[in-house]
């Protein structure tokens, strides 16, 4: 059974934390001056602002930071600084316990797709992939991006577009939306945070790969049996793409359709989500309806 955490109302708290790699104190403090023009108070956590290699603290200060936000009943929501590496290495020493009893919304994507997709494997609690506190600055802060994640906080249901693309493959279904970063939920494969997916519609995208490295990773999703009963796949933005010296020959989405062309699940082509400014807040763990046709497509919660 999905135990839903509650939506926001205004004056609740939202916690911000750096669990993954460092951010700037003052881009973090913009962004945490915008979400409370929202009407909620904040709290920004001691691992904002601060450095320690590529990360923003020891594994051990941001792990005490995370639990603390999970555990503590007055914070709503926890909305994370940025992406990058980490999570995977606080992962397991995670208590999830009052969580369970009382659940909050945990938002964010890139290297946040770790705790999303450990959340839905494990304890089935919805989740909320979108923009963080980097993706809110003064050019997006009014956009409708991040408007969908303030309306989505509030329990705004949605219905997004996405323009047809020629390697879309038509059809509807219906299915609870998982997934997030290619390159996480592949490290995640084989590991006790792999989701079921039968009858899940699958979410995917990715930044800064190598495009055999990709086809690497979806020959990995798929002979772990992430791929053989989808209700249907929304494949994002695969930025900032890399070659080789001797290039491999296919684009990402050509990659990712000669994969699932076994299949007959509807697949939507690059959907505004991912690391780009178009990135529309998602709520993972709950059932969506996926059409796609000669118009487009559209998934709608």
């Amino acid at each position: 059974m999905i135990k839903i955490p509650p939506y926001l109302k205004k004056g609740d708290l939202i916690g911000i934390t750096c669990s993954s790699s460092k951010m700037e104190l003052a881009a973090a403090e913009y962004a945490a001056g915008v979400i409370s023009s929202w009407g909620y108070a904040v709290h920004l956590g001691i691992t904002v602002g601060t450095s320690f290699h590529n990360f923003s603290a020891p594994d051990e200060l941001r792990l005490e930071e995370l639990q603390d936000m999970l555990d503590d009943p007055a914070i709503k929501a926890i909305i994370f600084g940025r992406g990058g590496y980490g999570m995977v290495c606080l992962l397991d020493q995670l208590d999830f316990r009052r969580f369970r009893k009382h659940p909050k919304w945990i938002c964010g994507y890139s290297d946040i797709t770790t705790l999303h997709t450990h959340i839905q494997a494990r304890y089935g609690i919805p989740t909320i992939h979108s923009m963080m506190c980097s993706g809110i600055r003064p050019e997006t802060a009014e956009n409708e991006y991040v408007e969908s994640l303030r309306q989505l906080l509030r329990g705004k249901s949605y219905k997004y577009g996405a323009e047809a693309h020629a390697l879309n493959r038509w059809g509807q279904s219906s299915g609870v939306l998982v997934g997030g970063n290619l390159s996480l939920l592949a490290n995640l494969s084989g590991t006790r945070s792999q989701p079921d997916t039968k009858g899940k519609i699958l979410l995917l995208e990715d930044i800064g790969e190598y495009r055999y490295n990709v086809d690497r990773m979806m020959y990995n999703l798929k002979r772990a049996g992430w791929l053989d009963k989808l209700a249907g796949m929304v494949v994002g933005a695969f930025t900032d793409g890399k070659e080789t010296e001797t290039p491999f020959g296919q684009a990402e989405f050509d990659i990712i359709a000669n994969i699932v062309k076994a299949y007959d699940y509807p697949v939507c082509y690059n959907f505004p989500s991912g690391h780009q400014a178009e990135n529309y807040a998602l709520q993972l763990g709950v059932k969506h309806q996926l059409k796609v046709g000669p118009k487009g497509a559209v998934l709608a919660n």
